[in-house]
């Protein structure tokens, strides 16, 4: 069984820095989309980041073009989303993902992902 364990997200000024990390387990496909999302309060999901599994191929959201970027770590089978010069509109919960046995296509909607983590909180504030 898939388990995604997301940590890092806490409160910080405009402009300030936070690096995410998605702890996976439970599987050994190598064709795996991982992806990081966020939901703010009365919106719906949004996908912020894709990467495959071997991150030779990124994806992002044009809001976060430039600021964020997403990495992963294959012995620590952990995704990172480093997130700089940060806004009050990135505020929102943010949750790791995985497409399992097939590659990221480009930034795909939730529905395309199967397994979630419980998702870390990250409140800028201005």
């Amino acid at each position: 069984q898939v388990q995604l364990v997301e940590s890092g997200g806490d409160s910080v000024q405009a402009g300030g820095s936070l690096r995410l990390s998605c702890a996976a387990s439970g599987y050994t496909y190598r064709r795996t989309c991982m992806g990081w999302f966020r939901q703010a309060p009365g919106k719906e999901r949004e996908g912020v980041a894709h990467i495959n599994a071997g991150g030779v191929s990124t994806y992002y959201a044009d809001s976060v073009k430039g600021r964020f970027t997403i990495s992963q770590d294959n012995a620590k089978n952990t995704v990172y989303l480093q997130m700089n010069s940060l806004k009050p509109e990135d505020t929102a919960m943010y949750y790791c993902a995985a497409r399992l046995g097939s590659p990221c296509g480009g930034l795909w909607s939730a529905g395309n992902f199967g397994a979630w983590g419980q998702g870390t909180q990250v409140t800028v504030s201005s």
